[in-house]
């Protein structure tokens, strides 16, 4: 039991608010997503190489809203330390997305907008948890590992 209480679960009480605002920056990402990607399409930019461009976009804007509201409370350390640590875990995310994404459209028979948004929504709660497991670590988290910020 001890170790089960020393562990935070995704959805605690202090969790689900983030985990709304998460959701809607999100949704944001999204549509920021979906329009680079079918503008980037559109001028003839290669399927993979527009959805790895949108998507990158999409995590930079979605960093941004994230810290400024989502985890604000939970902010330590220098912005651009945190940045690149939440872009550097969200690469996970945007390698499942291609993936899903080119499977959707080439095994499928999907439209990229499409396949598109099931690559998203696979990679959504893996995004989540990483982010507030490494990229918005609560203070007391870091004090208590040891680490630096």
């Amino acid at each position: 039991m001890a170790v089960a209480s020393n562990r935070a679960g995704l959805l605690t009480r202090t969790n689900s608010t983030s985990f709304v605002k998460f959701i809607v920056v999100g949704g944001i990402g999204v549509v920021v997503n979906e329009a680079l990607l079918l503008a980037l399409q559109d001028v003839g930019l290669y399927l993979l190489y527009a959805s790895a461009l949108a998507i990158e976009l999409s995590i930079v804007s979605n960093f941004f809203m994230n810290d400024l509201w989502t985890f604000k409370d939970r902010r330590s350390g220098r912005m651009s330390r945190r940045l690149a640590t939440f872009n550097a875990l969200m690469i996970v995310g945007l390698v499942v997305n291609i993936a899903v994404l080119d499977l959707g459209v080439a095994d499928l028979r999907l439209t990229a907008a499409i396949a598109n948004l099931f690559g998203i929504g696979v990679a959504f709660i893996l995004r989540y948890a990483l982010s507030i497991r490494y990229a918005w670590m609560r203070t007391e988290v870091i004090e208590e590992r040891g680490l630096s910020l």
